[in-house]
């Protein structure tokens, strides 16, 4: 068998696997609610932990879940998906998804910082 051919079987079979195992839509939504908790939880620190612990579950839940729903897109390209934040007019990408993964970047904690100083500024 030629190199070509063996590239080209190669190739398809990467692309079909990917196109195959593309995350869903709810698997980047739960990766990033996850995110968004964890960083809630380490923010504060240490003092008054469970005090904290106890607010997120009385009303961070929901209030992560509409940030969710109103800030962000999955864009599936089939083979791959790309999740992005959109906030005041900007949209940046902050995850791959692609073999049945989801990858953030660091740029989720860039915009956490920035969205902590808006909210604490208001």
């Amino acid at each position: 068998m030629s190199k070509t051919r063996l590239f080209s079987i190669l190739g398809i079979t990467i692309l079909l696997l990917s196109f195959l195992s593309n995350p869903p839509k709810e698997l980047h939504e739960k990766v990033v609610k996850d995110k968004i908790i964890s960083l809630l939880k380490t923010e504060p620190g240490s003092k008054n932990k469970e005090l904290i612990d106890f607010g997120i579950q009385l009303i961070g839940n929901t209030l992560v879940d509409q940030f969710v729903e109103e800030h962000l897109h999955i864009k599936n390209y089939y083979v791959f998906s790309l999740t992005k934040i959109r906030w005041e007019d900007q949209n940046v990408i902050i995850g791959l998804g692609i073999f049945g993964k989801v990858w953030l970047s660091p740029k989720i904690d860039e915009k956490a910082q920035e969205l902590l100083t808006i909210v604490r500024g208001r």
